[in-house]
């Protein structure tokens, strides 16, 4: 697995020698050669590569990258060109016409969020193919917490956008009140009538961005 390439390896470096990271790497080098895993093993860290530490100005949690052939492109929600987009994604797209009156768009790879500052995160960066969650307990958990705690230490306020209980659990690092942390259910159909819709995440960033003179977000996608 490669590095990411930029910033990010110096602040992680301390992980990438730790025994449970040497643990990951070595096991999901074992399951590419084996097993259709994805997303492809170069987008693995592609959340990072796209987005640089200096310039995080907001984090979007996911939980684990789609498991369906050509979907998970390295991004949380995201999924690749010409890849049907996903029922939360929809969703998140309905919201933002709502918020921002922004329209929704057939284009689902988010890379023009990624490129303003959105770092799009899974906690889990890999999956098998058509089993959900199947690398849940590999030891990835361990190293986004610690992208989420040094997120944590920095300076500059950032917007943390937690949908869903997952992504809230991951509240209890954010303890810098520089911080603004953004939550609600989950954008799934299942939960997204049940306080997703109408929570203007979108506009509530930029709000707060501009207040603390940065640069806002332009949410459209294309």
């Amino acid at each position: 697995m490669e590095l990411v390439g930029n910033h990010w390896d110096e602040i992680l470096d301390f992980e990438y020698h730790q025994e449970y990271f040497k643990n990951i790497v070595a096991f999901i080098n074992k399951e590419y050669k084996e097993k259709i895993i994805f997303p492809p093993k170069s987008r693995i860290l592609r959340a990072l590569n796209l987005t640089d530490y200096p310039d995080v100005k907001v984090v979007i949690l996911g939980q684990d990258p789609y498991h369906g052939i050509g979907e998970a492109n390295g991004l949380a929600f995201a999924v690749s060109n010409g890849i049907k987009l996903p029922p939360s994604l929809q969703n998140i797209y309905k919201e933002l016409q709502d918020d921002l009156k922004i329209p929704i768009s057939n284009v689902g790879n988010l890379e023009c969020w990624a490129k303003e500052g959105v770092l799009l995160l899974n906690a889990v960066l890999t999956v098998e193919k058509d089993k959900a969650a199947s690398h849940k307990d590999i030891g990835w958990e361990k190293f986004t917490d610690a992208i989420i705690q040094k997120l944590n230490e920095k300076d500059t306020p950032i917007v943390f956008i937690l949908w869903g209980n997952f992504a809230r659990s991951k509240k209890k690092y954010i303890t810098n009140s520089k911080h603004y942390i953004i939550e609600s259910t989950h954008p799934s159909p299942f939960s997204a009538h049940h306080g997703f819709f109408g929570s203007k995440p979108f506009s509530k960033t930029n709000e707060f961005l501009k207040k603390n003179g940065i640069k806002e977000i332009d949410w459209k996608v294309y």
